[in-house]
């Protein structure tokens, strides 16, 4: 059903698997179901796939939002626990940008499988795998594009090395292949996929019907470790990226740029909001949320920590995520059984404090 504004919710899911959703417009919550207990969780703005001990399980919220670049729709349906997509190790999942077609990749990385699920048959509550493609095992991605993905390839010593493209059938695409050494971390934005290498990133794009894999090497000279992370408000150009160094990487996948933004500690979380003002929003090792101008690179908020217990487990830090929307960040305190909703425009500020009563051991936001 069509509706007049996006329909943000917070779904969370407990450590025993319970799954429930907050409603951030009207703060009702639905119990949704019952899944295994999570190890990870994504979402693409309408799933969220988990991590279980039975594969990934896959939770339909039911809210949507259908990007056209200039304009967008908003839906909603009822949500479900559609099941699962099996597989060893915790997978890699990568969304793309549209949750009713196009597909989702996932890598599990213990059994070197590649799968690439149908998101049209997703959307009427069908799991289907368009490929399942095995390779050696290994810390992998598989990243959607058009009617297939590219998959990540190792080397001799089980490192991803290389990308590979491979089209709907699961058929690998000759002269659709790149380096991408160390390879780590993927996002989709509306201009390209994005997959990081140790010296620079890898976009993937369609020309035509044609997959293109364009590197764009970091700059010269520089001595900032690389990005092993991406995030960014969902669709927009500009993705933020974090490694080991104290600082943001920033690429701007439409311009082919990258911008080093220097910060005083190391961050463990970032995500560019991509607005008219350039908000990039962190999270630091000590839980405190920082916001900056990645124009300039100065801090125009922050908060005192939020994460006391978190810290002090690192199961819990693992599980901490930090999501932007166009308006508002939210951050889970697993440990503390919360949520904050940060006004990022406005200094930083705690808008609001939520504590969905499924408690927030994975959250993910969605609606978007």
């Amino acid at each position: 059903m069509e509706v007049a504004e996006p329909q943000l919710h917070l779904v969370t899911i407990d450590h025993t698997g319970d799954v429930g959703m907050l409603n951030l417009l009207e703060n009702g919550e639905t119990k949704i179901g019952t899944i295994a207990s999570p190890s990870a969780a994504a979402t693409d703005g309408r799933y969220v796939f988990a991590g279980t001990p039975k594969g990934t399980e896959i939770i339909d919220s039911g809210v949507w939002t259908w990007d056209h670049g200039d304009h967008f729709h908003y839906y909603r349906a009822a949500p479900a626990v559609l099941g699962t997509v099996l597989g060893r190790g915790t997978a890699t999942v990568s969304t793309g940008m549209l949750s009713t077609a196009g597909g989702t990749g996932l890598f599990f990385p213990e059994s070197g499988d590649a799968v690439l699920l149908d998101n049209a048959a997703l959307s009427k509550g069908e799991i289907r795998e368009r490929f399942r493609v095995q390779l050696p095992a290994h810390e992998g991605v598989a990243v959607p594009l058009g009617e297939g993905a590219v998959v990540t390839t190792p080397d001799a010593a089980g490192r991803p090395a290389a990308l590979q493209y491979y089209d709907g059938g699961g058929k690998a695409l000759e002269g659709a292949r790149a380096d991408c050494p160390e390879a780590r971390g993927s996002i989709v934005t509306r201009v390209a996929g994005v997959v990081g290498c140790s010296d620079g990133a890898v976009l993937i794009t369609l020309q035509g019907e044609t997959p293109s894999l364009e590197k764009v090497p970091y700059p010269e000279g520089t001595s900032a470790s690389p990005a092993v992370k991406f995030d960014a408000r969902k669709g927009r150009p500009t993705v933020a990226g974090v490694g080991s160094s104290p600082g943001v990487w920033l690429l701007n996948t439409r311009q082919r740029a990258w911008q080093w933004m220097p910060t005083a500690v190391p961050m463990l979380r970032a995500a560019a909001v991509d607005d008219q003002k350039g908000h990039v929003v962190t999270l630091d090792a000590e839980g405190r949320v920082h916001v900056y101008v990645a124009k300039t690179g100065a801090e125009v908020g922050g908060t005192e920590p939020l994460l006391p217990k978190a810290l002090s487990a690192s199961s819990s830090l693992d599980a901490v995520s930090l999501t932007v929307d166009a308006q508002r960040a939210y951050l889970n305190a697993p440990a503390e059984g919360r949520v904050y909703e940060i006004n990022f425009a406005d200094g930083a500020r705690i808008a609001r404090t939520l504590s969905p009563s499924v408690h927030p051991a994975f959250v993910a936001e969605t609606g978007r």
